[in-house]
Order: C-alpha cells, then structure tokens, then sequence
C-alpha cells in the first residue's frame, strides 16, 4: 500500500493516473485500520472471509444470525472484531446491525455480502412461492439493503470496497436451483449496476462466484446436485472456504483501486466468461 499520505495506488488526478507511486515494505492487501462487516461470518465462505481479513489486520464485525457461533468467531480473530446479530432477510435487522458497526468503530471501510442459502432442491413446479421468497429476501434483498444502508457512508469518506459471493450457477443456472440461480444472477447485476454508480467515489464494488465449495451448505443439497457441479469442474474436485477467502481478501483491499463492477469466478475452470 502507499506511504502515509499518499492516495491509494492508481488513483487518478483529472483522469491521469499517477505516474510514480512511493511503496513501503510491508505485506501486499494490508488492512491495518480498516473496519469489515462480514455476513454469515459464523460458519463456512464467511469465516473463512473473516479470519483472512482480521490477520490482514482490519477489524471484523462477524454478523451472523446465529449469535453464539458469531461471537466464538469474533472472539477468536483478534481483540477489537466482535459480533452482530443480524436477520439478512430482515431490513431492519439489518438496519440495526450497520448502526452498531458505525457506533462501535465509526467506520466501515469493507462489506462482504456472503450470507445465503441454497434452498430447497426440487424443480420449478414443485418450488413454492415461500421457497422463491425466501431465497430471493436473504440472497439478494439482503444484499440490497446493506449497500443502500453503507454506501452513503463510504461515499462521504469517498472510499469503500465492497463484494459480494454471488455463484457459477447465477451465471450458469443450476438445474433444480431456480430460486438460488435466479438470486445470484442477480447479484451478479447488482455488482455491475452499483460498479456504475460509485466508480468515481473512491468505492469498488466486485463479486465472487465460486463453483461448488466444500461447506456446510452442502447439507442442503442432494448427492446428485453435488455430483452434477463437481464433475463440470476441470479441476474435478470442490474448492475450499480458504480458496475463496484469497480472492475475497485482494478485492476487498486498497490494493484493488482499479477493479470495480467485475465478477471473479472461484470455480477450478468451470466458467472462463
């Protein structure tokens, strides 16, 4: 990262970018300072997202539904992260969550929307509405209003970075998988679209789509779900929660000032688009 002082690297001045730019000796995407909201940090992708980031140095608001594993993680991370209660699905859950980051830490510098769910695996026909809504209000309306809610606040402090963990199947479309696969199409979109809107503010916004990852979200699929995306893997096997975290951890750094509006595939060569 730069010197003290300086802009972070590549930023522009009148559209030019800098020409020289002055390094200290330290490790690459150092985060010393920084505040990050991780959601569904209790367990799996999100853990792994969080435990990166904390050793990189930032602190760590572990914001999870699940309360007592969010606090054992927080705990475990380092002496300033902590947990927050927090309902994806729920606007003013959320709402109350941002605020208690704010207050404790009067920043947030990162947001990693991670916190989702497969749903129930069963063809379109068999899908009920209470299905779709429920994939729909954690997997993207959540997303939603967590940019909504922290995106001023960056914008004020014209800086921020925020991904999402969006997945191959909004890209590819998983069969049986309408509900999920329509959502982080979605958020796919939404990357993009909120990219636009903040590329002159200091914000990036990115997204990760990692192919089949060994968490327990695979509880809720079936062997045959497992063995459809794995085989289509070139790598041929899942990826693991640290693998996605590495990509996660560059987008969510200082480092990245001239990435915004893309979607990283985490997915062993699955997709190459």
């Amino acid at each position: 990262s730069a010197s003290a002082g300086d802009k972070p690297r590549g930023a522009a001045v009148s559209g030019k970018p800098h020409r020289r730019v002055r390094y200290r000796v330290i490790s690459m995407f150092e985060l010393n300072g920084q505040t990050a909201i991780v959601t569904g940090a209790a367990t799996g992708i999100g853990e792994a997202i969080a435990r990166r980031l904390a050793a990189a140095g930032a602190t760590i608001a572990v914001a999870d539904l699940n309360l007592p594993d969010a606090t054992t993680v927080a705990g475990s991370l380092n002496d300033r992260s902590f947990a927050v209660e927090c309902d994806v699905s729920r606007r003013d859950s959320i709402e109350r969550a941002v605020e208690s980051v704010l207050s404790k830490t009067g920043q947030i510098d990162i947001l990693v929307n991670n916190a989702g769910i497969a749903g129930r695996a069963a063809p379109i026909w068999e899908q009920t509405e209470e299905d779709w809504n429920r994939a729909i209000a954690i997997n993207l309306t959540g997303v939603f209003h967590f940019c909504r809610l922290v995106a001023p606040h960056m914008l004020k402090r014209k800086y921020g970075r925020i991904v999402h963990i969006a997945s191959i199947a909004g890209k590819e479309g998983n069969p049986n998988m309408v509900p999920y696969s329509a959502s982080k199409a979605a958020v796919i979109a939404l990357t993009k679209s909120l990219g636009k809107e903040v590329a002159t503010s200091g914000i990036c916004v990115n997204a990760v789509s990692p192919a089949v990852i060994h968490t327990k979200i695979l509880d809720q699929l079936t062997p045959a779900q497992v063995a459809y995306m794995t085989e289509r893997i070139p790598m041929r096997r899942t990826g693991t929660p640290e693998e996605v975290a590495a990509v996660v951890h560059f987008l969510a750094s200082p480092d990245c000032s001239f990435v915004t509006g893309q979607c990283y595939d985490a997915s062993g060569g699955r997709a190459t688009y």
